[in-house]
């Protein structure tokens, strides 16, 4: 595993866990060049999954997008990373049962907004904001209005 800091190709593993919902082992590694520690995670894959874009594109599933997505809309929200992750895992096994090699994009957004909506209101509106494409102030009142009939305020 190459060094994030330095480059330097050879790193030492120091501890190897399970992850808490056991989809990924978490590895502390340590850089014998830089000294620098990092983590890293290995995951079972499956089958590649391949997103179809809005316009047709096609592009390589990739879950870091997801985990930086959640990460964003979730930022000074009372959620720890480990449940980011396990949020992240989550979305990405249900794509995989799909039994589908080809997902369109707009099924992750919904699956993440799901997530979202049960985890956390201020995160939800925050993704829904961008991946909605609020333009104005008045979008944000009429998905406001919706979320609370949604809710049965």
């Amino acid at each position: 595993m190459r060094c994030p800091f330095c480059g330097q190709d050879d790193t030492q593993v120091k501890d190897s866990r399970p992850t808490d919902d056991n989809a990924a082992i978490r590895r502390r590694r340590a850089c014998p060049g830089c000294g620098s520690r990092f983590t890293t995670f290995e995951r079972v894959q499956i089958r590649d999954l391949v997103v179809v874009k809005k316009d047709g594109s096609r592009s390589t599933f990739d879950r870091e997008k997801v985990v930086k997505s959640l990460q964003i809309a979730l930022r000074k929200r009372p959620v720890e990373d480990d449940q980011i992750e396990r949020i992240a895992n989550g979305i990405y096994r249900r794509l995989e049962s799909l039994g589908e090699n080809e997902v369109p994009s707009k099924l992750i957004g919904e699956l993440v907004m799901d997530v979202l909506m049960e985890l956390d209101q201020v995160a939800y509106l925050r993704y829904a904001s961008v991946y909605r494409n609020f333009r104005e102030a008045k979008d944000f009142g009429d998905f406001l209005g919706k979320m609370g009939r949604s809710s049965g305020d």
